[in-house]
């Protein structure tokens, strides 16, 4: 092991005020003779940075106060870096790209503070690199080059900024262009650049199946299950059998549907509504009995625990659980029967919940309906003088008026119902993508969204009050800084809110969410708002879900793809059959679900970066071959290095760069988000109108360049 900074630092540290030779210095390490050299170099670089102090005679003392942090780097595509620090009570350090060095994205470092004052950049301190700890990467994906009987390795990360040589010529057959998995031989220097081995191919760039394999290596994605697990799958039965009823409700004459998008596969929520006297209206949402199927600590239930969630990109699905469940005998397929666990509530004329049953059933999906047709049945019956003709008709219009109660009833209450849309890419048959269009999101979808976060809400109050141990879906207040930086920013825009950490924030920000809706500031204060709120995730330990203004709140109407919400299930099987009364039970979920919790939300944010990129990378592809022509577009967000542009013909955002900008000197106003020149007093602000020329696609660094006309 190699002498690290710490531990020379403290054995100076037992000498104060001492001045000591390089040979006493490492007379105290019993080092071997090919580490010596490395060590010398070491107090060179202390010396350099500030810690220790050379003196007379090529002697060495340490500088009093001299502090050494350890964190793990993160690079910024433009080149500078954050030291997000091992202690996670101090805020994370700025390192400036000329004191990054040889480090690479994810290194463990050591780091000392040379300015202490806070720094510009989001207030933090400025630091500078001592000493790699340990390295972040071992193997890396990158794109195989070859000029002039050179061959390197282009990392398809760009935060990995350093190209890597070939320590010999490939073993492996390779064409320059192709996408490639390389183990790094020996790591970047001052003088060196990094080398490597080709470990194996891929294909070319521009396969969109090597697309997919290389968004599955980046992120670290299982996509072929285990042998064994294929087999446990394959060994359920392929029908619900006459034993698989015993115990369960009969609901196969209940007039339950799926309502999905028109690509969907599994389907796992099908409902059904009645109205009752007083303008009650009862709600069934059945969900899929994936727990029957998938015996805890089995090969099937370790594997979706690993993945704990499906990733879906264009045209392609990376399931939780194999397709003979997920897309066969767990999918609520129309006609056929199934087992479900169902959330039976019923709710008064002004959508408040007044009661609520649950209990396993066998179901029989009715239609297998989709958002679009849906969509078309609620627009075709407001013009029939008499809805009551077309019974299916007469369902969806229920439902409709039970999912706007809802949609009231959480709006009263401070739930916040931000309005960004999303993209989806239309897909040529051979992969490519034909078009980027903004995803409809019509009443269908409104309707589902309603029923499930009704049924999450209802299972998660029951199993509370139940006493039981439970895997919750919180959403933490957001920090009260940054909302009173928002309170600055929409005063700005004229719209009046009190943030003082008294007042009832999330009816505030509900009612500011209502007074844009419509304007032409909607978006931008909208993106402003979601950009100060914290993250939701799982936890063991309640907080509440400050986004929908719900004291209790879990996951549990998609087992087919979300690990939490099969959890939930055999939480919920457990108290209606009464195994939850031993406490010994209850404690072994109290030592489990805090693990679990941490792997599915750290797994959720791996699947939702791995998604963004492969939506980002047929962004860059559609657009990739239209440089040169122009489009209109409105500023979508502001940074002190340029502001993005979202355009208005295609659902694409690519970036105007702050050095593009040649008629005046830029500044960038963070409280205001938005670039004032310094001369002429000119404003870009998110929400502005502009007119763009495509100038630049960078598919490797997902980057699309405009410039302004």
């Amino acid at each position: 092991m190699s002498l690290s900074p710490d531990e020379l630092l403290a054995h100076l540290k037992k000498h104060p005020g001492r001045s000591l030779s390089v040979r006493e210095i490492l007379a105290a390490f019993p080092l071997p003779r090919h580490e010596r050299q490395a060590a010398r170099l070491l107090i060179d670089n202390l010396a350099d940075d500030g810690l220790l102090q050379r003196v007379k005679g090529n002697r060495y003392r340490l500088v009093r106060n001299a502090v050494l942090l350890q964190g793990k780097v993160t690079v910024h595509r433009a080149g500078y870096g954050f030291v997000v620090l091992d202690d996670k009570g101090k805020e994370d350090i700025f390192v400036p790209a000329r004191h990054l060095g040889s480090v690479m994205d994810g290194d463990r470092v050591s780091v000392r503070i040379v300015r202490s004052e806070r720094h510009g950049r989001a207030g933090r301190s400025e630091g500078r690199i001592v000493q790699v700890l340990e390295r972040g990467h071992q193997e890396l994906l990158g794109r195989y080059e070859l000029h002039h009987r050179n061959a390197f390795v282009v990392p398809a990360d760009p935060r990995l900024s350093h190209p890597v040589q070939l320590a010999a010529p490939s073993t492996i057959p390779v064409k320059s262009g192709q996408i490639v998995v390389l183990r790094i031989d020996s790591y970047p220097t001052a003088t060196r650049p990094p080398f490597g081995t080709i470990l194996r191919v891929l294909g070319d760039a521009d396969d969109p199946a090597v697309e997919i394999a290389a968004a599955v290596y980046k992120y670290g994605l299982p996509a072929d299950f285990e042998p064994d697990v294929l087999a446990a799958a394959s060994a359920l039965p392929t029908v619900v059998r006459p034993e698989d009823r015993l115990g369960r409700e009969d609901l196969r004459e209940l007039p339950l549907v799926t309502i999905d998008g028109e690509t969907a596969m599994d389907f796992d929520d099908a409902v059904a509504v009645r109205r009752e006297e007083q303008g009650r209206i009862r709600l069934w949402v059945a969900i899929a009995d994936v727990g029957f199927y998938v015996a805890p600590g089995s090969p099937i239930d370790q594997q979706a625990l690993e993945r704990s969630t499906s990733v879906y990109f264009p045209g392609h699905c990376i399931p939780m659980l194999p397709e003979s469940l997920s897309n066969e005998i767990c999918s609520l397929k129309p006609q056929q029967d199934r087992l479900a666990m169902v959330a039976e509530m019923l709710f008064d004329a002004d959508g408040q919940r007044v009661d609520s049953r649950f209990y396993s059933a066998v179901i029989c999906s009715h239609a297998r309906l989709t958002y679009t047709e849906v969509r078309d049945h609620l627009e075709a019956g407001q013009s029939q003088e008499v809805a009551g003709q077309d019974q299916l008709l007469g369902h969806l219009q229920v439902m409709e008026e039970l999912a706007e109660h809802l949609t009231v009833m959480r709006r009263r209450r401070g739930s916040l119902d931000f309005d960004l849309p999303e993209a989806e890419v239309v897909l040529g048959l051979q992969g490519r993508p034909e078009n980027i269009v903004r995803a409809e999101r019509n009443m269908a979808h409104r309707i589902i969204e309603e029923f499930m976060l009704a049924a999450n809400e209802a299972v998660a109050t029951f199993l509370h009050e139940q006493q039981v141990s439970l895997l919750f879906r919180i959403h933490e207040s957001p920090n009260l800084e940054k909302l009173q930086a928002f309170q600055e920013f929409v005063a700005y825009l004229n719209y009046g809110l009190v943030i003082d950490g008294k007042s009832d924030t999330a009816h505030q920000l509900q009612t500011l969410l209502s007074q844009v809706a419509g304007r032409p500031e909607e978006r931008m204060v909208n993106q402003v708002l979601l950009r100060s709120m914290k993250q939701a995730r799982y936890d063991a330990e309640n907080v509440g879900h400050f986004g929908l203004a719900a004291e209790l709140y879990c996951h549990f109407t998609s087992p087919i793809r979300r690990y939490p919400d099969l959890v939930v299930h055999r939480i919920l099987r457990e108290v209606l059959t009464k195994e939850k009364q031993s406490p010994q039970r209850d404690s072994w979920w109290q030592r489990q679900l805090p693990a679990i919790a941490e792997q599915c939300s750290v797994n959720e944010r791996r699947a939702m970066e791995a998604e963004r990129d492969i939506i980002d990378l047929k962004k860059c592809q559609f657009m990739a071959d239209r440089v040169g022509e122009e489009f209109q577009g409105n500023i979508s967000g502001v940074q002190a290095f340029g502001f993005f542009v979202e355009l208005q013909q295609v659902f694409v955002e690519g970036l105007v760069s702050v050095a593009s900008l040649d008629d005046d000197y830029y500044q960038y106003e963070e409280h205001l988000h938005r670039l004032l020149g310094e001369r002429r007093r000119k404003i870009y602000q998110i929400g502005m109108e502009v007119s763009v020329r495509l100038r630049h696609v960078d598919l490797d660094r997902r980057q699309i360049d405009f410039e302004l006309l």
